[in-house]
């Protein structure tokens, strides 16, 4: 098996502002496996939250190259936990990795991944669209240029109440509220009334990750669901949540990957919390991964494709929120 990386600069669109940081660029890792006349592809992007760059990525992945060349073969499961005991202070790497072995493996099946999987996907739920941080004038206007059924809306401002019942003139979309660390205790309580009458279906985390006592409080007293986020990192986390919010919001990168994001899909399920994936601003590599996974979510958010000037690869496509499989074995991925 022959390990490929390349780095990209994917272009955003618009400017891309959250409670945290404003982008106009996202460094993005590409790993493709080779093998037997098959490519697998997966994706991880920089995030300087996690302080996870490509370089430190490129080279933790090139420190085991032959570790990962010899592994031809194995079961995703058994490739994950060979890497992940090399790459665990790296999930994103390993998420990359994870990402590319298991479109590899499907694709030597013959299958797509969610067929391998044996998942159906009658009832896949739609992906929303987000609107970062900007003027309201500015936020107006990307729901204009883009129609869509559910928008994601991100907060963490003075005015965040003027703003959605502003955005809420223009459109009778299904609002979601993600302030990204950005609010207290009381605020989202209090927060959570007003965005209710206002359409809101739920607020992802609305505060810093490590406040437990505090997301306690909120979810006993909240009258909108609370999805985890930066909360809900890896594996162990899946538990942590159960009591402190009503659903989990897995990252791939965050987790390491698709294999360990399905078993923490089925922990969240057994402990009666709703599931959701969520995308960095990512490329059609990363996006086409999440697809697969449909069949086990209530909510995903995977519009990082849409958000770039210029995607590097062909996959699913998205229309209104509506999720369309390639016609290719694995994810689906072809490199442009």
């Amino acid at each position: 098996m022959e390990l490929i990386i390349r780095a990209y600069d994917l272009k955003l669109k618009h400017t891309f502002t959250i409670s945290r940081e404003s982008i106009d660029f996202q460094p993005s890792l590409i790993v493709e496996l080779k093998s037997e006349g098959f490519s697998g592809f997966g994706e991880a992007t920089s995030n300087p939250y996690y302080n996870t760059t490509v370089p430190v990525m490129t080279e933790d992945l090139n420190k085991i190259r032959s570790i990962i060349e010899d592994s031809d073969g194995e079961t995703p499961e058994v490739f994950w936990n060979k890497m992940h005991f090399h790459l665990k202070e790296d999930m994103f790497a390993l998420c990359a990795l994870d990402m590319a072995y298991n479109d590899l493996y499907a694709r030597k099946k013959g299958k797509k991944l969610y067929e391998y999987w044996n998942y159906t996907i009658e009832n896949n739920p739609l992906t929303d669209y987000t609107i970062g941080i900007a003027s309201i004038d500015k936020m107006v206007s990307k729901m204009k240029e883009l129609p869509w059924p559910i928008y994601k809306i991100k907060l963490g401002t003075h005015e965040d109440i003027a703003i959605v019942t502003e955005l809420r003139k223009h459109t009778n979309a299904i609002f979601r509220i993600d302030a990204n660390c950005g609010w207290g205790v009381e605020e989202t309580i209090r927060n959570a009334i007003a965005l209710k009458k206002l359409g809101v279906e739920f607020l992802e985390q609305p505060m810093k990750a490590d406040n437990w006592e505090g997301h306690k409080e909120v979810f006993k007293h909240s009258v909108l669901p609370i999805i985890a986020d930066e909360s809900c990192i890896i594996e162990e986390d899946v538990a942590k949540c159960h009591n402190h919010f009503h659903g989990v919001n897995i990252k791939l990168v965050k987790c390491g990957g698709l294999t360990p994001a399905r078993r923490m899909i089925q922990e969240a399920k057994q402990l009666g919390l709703k599931t959701m994936v969520g995308c960095m601003t990512e490329s059609s590599v990363g996006i086409s991964a999440i697809a697969h996974l449909l069949p086990q979510l209530n909510y995903v958010d995977m519009d990082g494709a849409l958000l770039l000037a210029e995607d590097i690869a062909n996959g699913v496509t998205i229309k209104h929120g509506k999720i369309t499989y390639s016609e290719l074995n694995g994810t689906g991925v072809v490199l442009k």
